[in-house]
């Protein structure tokens, strides 16, 4: 700030060779005697140092020299007031600034400090320079703070000491130095005051550096230009982005002070580039734990690298946090899925593993593998170039041998594949506008407790959150809502999937999953799905219904609970298992399913809620709880909920255990499966043997397997009338289905009985 050069204001008094008339031997005061035409002064026109001057003997005890006019004094404005002086002859006087101070009633303004510090001459013709500075703060340096009542002074100088010395003096000169004290008055302090050049080019790095240092709490300013940073800056004082910084992409830039979306905006101009800084600070700056978006959205024009993006870590494991803004995918062929042929061996012995895998340097981490006896959901998790040996996220049910397989690397807004493995990482509020174009998420191959909440995933074109490892580990996905980009086509033609798991322990809760061809495919075991609606259905009459969720391990160890399953089902199979037939193993087991609304609409008579699919012989259910869920039709009906499917493999119905089936509703279901079932039989004639029909009541077209009780209602009687005592053995699995029981009498009765039959043995 410099008011002369801002507002054109003059300061500078005029020259003494222009006349004495202007200049007062008092207080510079209308009114007050003028050294026009003293004896004591005199005009030197060409003195060899000063040129024209003023040449003064000193005749009175203070000596003054006042400039008339009438300086102005404005708040935070400081002046500085110098002139040169030397000795000619006579005496040594002592010399010092001095003025008068004006108020806005051209009154004097008492009690403040008119005067400079004085300097004694002692030599003759060494010319001394003397100054002093006015303003209104009491700062540093400032030598006459008047506050804010002057409005105006007089300005000169004062001889005291010894009379006699004759003295000349230069032009005085009254300069505005507010710059001076500038970085004192005001909040910030800017980098070019540190040699900060901002060509772009120049290394501004220690010139931030010092500015930063020099701040203490300011604000540091970075004024229009480009500033290149050669390496990693930490801010500890906030800042404020008129330019922009250009920096190596292993540079971190820490805005502790500013750690968030739109500061580093505002540091490099560019939305996604500011993200990528941001994340790189977030993982190696301890000082804060979340980026906040600041509601910001980014337009993403080619998938994000994010360990790339960081640069210096493969690994992290402390907890981070990414919320509130917008992911926008702009279309382009950077989004065009990569898509590979190559041809593989499997062997069972390792079942995670392709050898001898041809093209293999086309193939990438995190490619969908497809191919004969590949389920779904199968992904690259590493590649071996040197060894042509592919590690697989899991393993092959029906595959081994050599064949041709198929990778097809989707490509995500946000791609966690290059780290080894990632812990503890959150993000909130956020929406991934995938357009059609992209898919969302690819999550690291390792790591822990990855959690989405409030978050929206809209229209991706492949992949909501992909898992090709067990970065999936305990992931918890919460009040989240993927909107479909395949409404309008059928059922049976979309190809989006919600979200994949590979490891165990995750948590799926009160989502929201509109028409993709699956919400889950879950590979792992101790899961909770709870409280969430997904639904598929399209506008076909009988039309094909896809599932919901797929879970591929038997011992499933999973809880399906109050959840809204809309014209989708649960399919529970093996899918993912190297050695699908059964194998002292613990078979189906270890599933809850209960209070769940479950509806379908214009769907076959042949679709239902539950599917069990075994990928290999001699499996059975072996603790499996349904329960206490509501199962409509509407525009139709349905012959039953459940069925297994047989296209591989059909299950032991002599071994299963431990099902329970009941307290169901049941709603325009032609047949309402039960276990434990309550049969009233009644014999209209007497006979030693009455057959029961237990189908198709019982659950998955199960045996009839258990009878644990036989209660007489009212009396069994034989053809003299006469009751009978005795109790009847019990037969089960009769008839060609073995849906059937006998119950064998003693003697031919007649009467009614209820009895209670299972498909299970109970535990």
């Amino acid at each position: 700030m410099n008011k002369a050069i801002t507002d054109g204001i003059l300061f500078m008094p005029p020259a003494f060779e222009n006349g004495l008339d202007q200049w007062s031997s008092g207080d510079g005061t209308p009114g007050s005697d003028s050294y026009q035409g003293d004896p004591n002064a005199a005009i030197i026109a060409a003195d060899q140092d000063f040129g024209g001057c003023l040449e003064l003997l000193k005749g009175a005890t203070t000596q003054k020299l006042r400039y008339m006019g009438e300086t102005p004094i404005l708040p935070g404005c400081y002046l500085r007031i110098s002139a040169r002086v030397k000795a000619v002859s006579g005496n040594f006087p002592s010399v010092r600034i001095a003025g008068w101070a004006g108020d806005s009633s051209d009154g004097h303004v008492a009690g403040l400090t008119e005067t400079g510090p004085a300097t004694a001459l002692s030599s003759y013709g060494e010319v001394v320079e003397i100054s002093a500075i006015v303003g209104s703060g009491d700062r540093d340096g400032v030598d006459m703070a008047w506050g804010t009542t002057p409005v105006y002074g007089h300005f000169g100088l004062d001889l005291t000491g010894a009379n006699g010395g004759i003295i000349r003096i230069d032009d005085l000169r009254i300069e505005d130095v507010t710059e001076v004290f500038l970085r004192d008055m005001l909040a910030w302090v800017d980098v070019r005051d540190f040699g900060a050049r901002g060509d772009g080019v120049t290394d501004d790095l220690a010139a931030f550096q010092a500015a930063d240092a020099a701040a203490d709490g300011r604000l540091v300013k970075i004024p229009e230009g480009t500033f290149y940073l050669s390496d990693s800056m930490t801010f500890d004082n906030r800042t404020q982005f008129d330019g922009t910084l250009s920096m190596p992409a292993d540079a971190v830039l820490s805005l502790t002070k500013d750690f968030h979306l739109p500061a580093y905006i505002d540091a490099f101009d560019d939305e996604e580039l500011a993200f990528k800084k941001a994340f790189q600070s977030l993982l190696n700056n301890s000082d804060h734990e979340s980026l906040d978006l600041g509601g910001r959205r980014i337009k993403v024009t080619q998938p994000i690298d994010m360990q790339a993006a960081l640069a210096n870590k493969t690994c992290y494991a402390q907890r981070r946090h990414i919320c509130n803004g917008q992911f926008d995918c702009q279309g382009g062929s950077a989004w065009d899925t990569d898509i590979t042929t190559s041809q593989g061996t499997y062997d069972p012995a390792n079942s995670r593993e392709l050898t001898g895998v041809t093209n293999i340097a086309n193939i990438q981490p995190g490619s969908l593998v497809q191919g004969n006896g590949v389920g779904r959901e199968v992904y690259v998790t590493s590649v071996n170039v040197a060894q042509q040996k592919l590690t697989l996220s899991l393993p092959l049910h029906d595959a081994a041998g050599t064949q041709t397989f198929t990778f097809q690397r989707f490509k995500y807004m946000l791609d966690f594949s290059g780290f080894d493995y990632l812990d503890k990482f959150s993000m909130s509020d956020i929406e991934f506008q995938c357009g059609g174009d992209c898919s969302a998420i690819l999550l690291a191959p390792a790591g822990l407790i990855f959690h989405l909440r409030d978050c929206y995933i809209t229209r991706p074109k492949d992949r909501g959150i992909t898992s090709h490892g067990t970065g999936c580990q305990g992931m918890l996905v919460d009040r989240c809502q993927f909107i479909s980009d395949e409404s309008g086509a059928l059922s049976q033609d979309r190809v989006s999937i919600a979200l994949n798991t590979n490891a165990n322990d995750i948590k799926l809760r009160n989502n929201r999953v509109q028409q993709l061809r699956t919400f889950a495919v879950i590979a792992g075991t101790g899961s909770i799905i709870t409280g969430n609606h997904f639904f598929g259905g399209d506008n076909a009459d009988a039309g094909i219904r896809t599932p919901g969720i797929v879970l591929s391990r038997t011992n499933a160890r999973a809880t399906i609970n109050g959840n809204y399953i809309d014209n989708c089902f649960i399919e529970w199979g093996n899918e993912h298992d190297d050695a699908p037939g059964f194998s002292s193993e613990f078979s189906f087991s270890g599933l809850n399913v209960s209070d769940n609304i479950c509806l379908c609409s214009d769907v076959a008579p042949w679709f239902t809620f539950l599917v069990i699919k075994p990928y290999g012989a001699g499996h059975y259910l072996n603790g499996v709880n349904i329960n206490g869920n509501i199962f409509r039709c509407i525009h139709g009906s349905i012959d039953r909920v459940e069925s297994v499917d047989t296209s591989f493999a059909d299950l032991d119905y002599d071994k299963i255990t431990n099902v329970t089936f009941s307290g169901n509703m049941f709603n325009l279901v032609d047949t309402g499966a039960v276990n434990p079932l309550v049969i009233k039989h009644t014999e209209p004639s007497t006979s030693t043997v009455w057959t029961l029909d237990c189908a198709p009541k019982l659950p998955f077209g199960g045996w009839a397997q258990t009878v644990s009780s036989v209660v007489a209602n009212g009396k069994i009687a034989n053809g003299a009338n006469v009751a009978h005592h005795g109790m009847p053995y019990v037969k089960t699995k009769e008839g060609a289905n073995r849906d059937q029981v006998t119950l064998n009498w003693g003697e031919a009765v007649e009467g009614t009985v209820t009895v209670t039959v299972r498909m299970d043995d109970p535990l």
